[in-house]
């Protein structure tokens, strides 16, 4: 999984062999839209308001298929968005990833696994990341903020991050999870 935020809750995602870019309409000034989306096999407008709604605490992975089940391509990519801040993306093979860019739904046991990404500004970051590993864990928290957002949110969260990892995702760059 190669994540690639832009500002806002603009990101490009490479996962399972496709890339879905959510939100290029929210892309800061000087980033060109066209490129953003240029190659994406899926485009997901407005945070996933058109997207199938998914009950986090039930919802649960796929297996992973065995190889003598699997078929010539590799399953599809899915996208659904939950409590109209949150889109969940599946890749067989691959972690859940959450994005949160509102108040942190309720999930089920499954995030342990998962990678989160919050949106925000500092007292954002603060609450969502502290939400995410005070409540649930998760495999790895990544902060989308500034970097003044940033640097505020990681001395608050650092001390209570048990076995979650914690990454700063910084704008256009790329980061391989």
């Amino acid at each position: 999984m190669k994540l690639t935020w832009f500002g806002g809750t603009t990101i490009r995602i490479h996962i399972g062999g496709a890339i879905l870019v959510i939100d290029p309409e929210g892309a800061p000034a000087g980033i060109a839209t066209a490129e953003l989306v240029s190659g994406a096999d899926s485009i997901i407008e407005g945070f996933g308001v058109d997207l199938e709604e998914v009950d986090l605490v039930t919802w649960k992975p796929r297996k992973v298929p065995r190889l003598l089940d699997e078929g010539d391509s590799l399953p599809l990519v899915q996208a659904w968005v939950a409590d109209r801040g949150a889109i969940l993306i599946e890749a067989v093979g691959e972690p859940p990833l959450l994005l949160v860019s509102l108040d942190i739904p309720t999930v089920g046991r499954w995030t342990e696994h998962a990678v989160v990404v919050v949106f925000g500004d500092a007292n954002e970051l603060r609450a969502r990341g502290g939400h995410v590993v005070g409540q649930f864990g998760a495999r790895l928290l990544a902060l989308a903020g500034n970097e003044a957002a940033v640097d505020e949110a990681i001395p608050a969260l650092r001390d209570s991050l048990d076995e979650t990892g914690l990454v700063a995702l910084e704008a256009g760059l790329a980061l391989e999870v």
